[in-house]
């Protein structure tokens, strides 16, 4: 089990950085593109918009961003319950 935990907590240690990064642009831009809309300034910031939904330039993930954030999340929440239900820290309550 102690094989379980350690190759768990080295798959979680490299993939977070990578599956975070979407995450946050996602959230940041979503949430600063709402603060615009609310102070009547939307019309500005559609920038926001476009980059929220998978559009960076010349490159078009908006087919694929939404699965790809819903895949990331998907694997960290799963890595961090399999590392939170092998602690031994849980075992021992």
């Amino acid at each position: 089990m102690s094989n379980l935990r350690i190759r768990v907590r080295q798959l979680h240690r490299k993939l977070v950085p990578f599956l975070v990064i979407p995450l946050l642009i996602t959230l940041t831009t979503g949430t600063m593109f709402q603060f615009a809309a609310l102070s009547g300034n939307a019309g500005e910031f559609i920038w926001l918009l476009e980059i929220h939904k998978g559009k960076f330039g010349q490159i078009n993930l908006e087919m694929v961003y939404q699965f790809l954030n819903a895949l990331g999340l998907l694997t960290m929440v799963v890595t961090g319950f399999l590392m939170w239900w092998n602690s031994p820290v849980r075992r021992r309550s």
